[in-house]
């Protein structure tokens, strides 16, 4: 596979691999799995959400309300 990049984003990962001491193929090729693996997983998720509200299960909006008020709660209270 060959992969060519703009000249922008060529800089940025010159730099970022040069900052860490690697090499910009093996950088470049770990961006890529790890965006892969996200994507996979992002699609597997919202599949999961698809699947969840085409049998119903559902949180009304009052009850999303409630949750974030109370996860508001609890992390200002460990402040």
């Amino acid at each position: 596979m060959e992969l060519h990049l703009s000249p922008d984003v060529q800089a940025k990962l010159s730099r970022l691999a040069a900052e860490q001491g690697r090499d910009t193929v093996a950088l470049a090729q770990e961006a890529i799995a790890r965006f892969v693996d996200y994507d996979e997983w992002f699609i597997r998720e919202v599949e999961k959400g698809l699947a969840s509200a085409d049998r119903g299960d559902l949180v009304s909006h009052e009850e999303v309300g409630a949750r974030l008020e109370k996860l508001i709660a609890d992390k200002q209270s460990r402040r």
